[in-house]
């Protein structure tokens, strides 16, 4: 009996992400989904701790286009090196972490990473950083390759019977747009995630700040650290 989880290719996504993944017998990469023509998306940008405090740390997006395009249309800007930019920010926020070297030894190449195709910029390094904390990563699919064409939750219906699933996980934000009754009609089950970060300890913080990018974990435990967070676990 399979659990499939669907999700958008995040930016250096959150520890709850990770948990999708873990939990999921097959995860679908939702990347034909349209893009968000304004505003912020994160599947560019995430927060990381500077200052003691949450900071968005954003790679911008070629915006300049007509119409509309899903996230695997979209691309990086070229305007400028981001990715530097982006490396420096790391360094200035957690160069005095405790597994800073460890961390951003994995992290420095998928910044640097060439694609600058968000949604495969996005699976590669979600995938690369799911091998590094131990998760499986065999199970991967992308939307687009399934060629489904139905939209808001009869998609997701169809994208979790295409893969052979028999029961769908739904994460945390899912209430409100979600039609829940709409799963069992089509003879699907629904397994809610509640998912809740487990408190480490932050360097320079007294007091934890919860929802930030896989990045600050590793930063402050390291690579194995983030994987505990998932050990006996259901």
């Amino acid at each position: 009996m399979s659990l499939v989880a669907i999700h958008q290719p995040n930016f250096f996504p959150w520890l709850g992400y990770f948990d999708k993944i873990r939990r999921a017998d097959i995860f679908i990469f939702l990347d034909d989904v349209q893009y968000p023509k304004k505003g912020g998306s994160w599947s560019n940008r995430v927060k990381v701790l500077i200052n003691s405090e949450g900071h968005w740390l954003t790679a911008p997006v070629d915006r300049s286009f007509h119409g509309t395009r899903a996230i695997n249309e979209m691309y990086f800007s070229g305007e400028e090196d981001w990715r530097g930019k982006v490396l420096k920010t790391l360094i200035a926020a957690y160069r005095r972490a405790p597994y800073f070297e460890e961390a951003f030894s994995i992290l420095e190449p998928l910044i640097r990473h060439s694609d600058d195709n968000v949604a495969g910029y996005n699976v590669h390094a979600t995938v690369t950083l799911a091998g590094a904390i131990g998760l499986s990563v065999d199970s991967f699919v992308r939307s687009s390759s399934l060629q489904v064409g139905s939209t808001a939750t009869q998609r997701l219906i169809d994208l979790t019977r295409q893969v052979g699933g028999q029961f769908y996980l739904c994460g945390g934000g899912a209430s409100g747009y979600q039609e829940d009754e709409a799963f069992a009609r089509n003879g699907l089950s629904l397994v809610y995630q509640q998912f809740v970060p487990e408190p480490y300890p932050q360097y320079g913080m007294a007091t934890f700040l919860p929802g930030l990018s896989i990045i600050d974990r590793a930063m402050n435990l390291g690579w194995m650290g983030v994987g505990q967070q998932f050990q006996g676990t259901e």
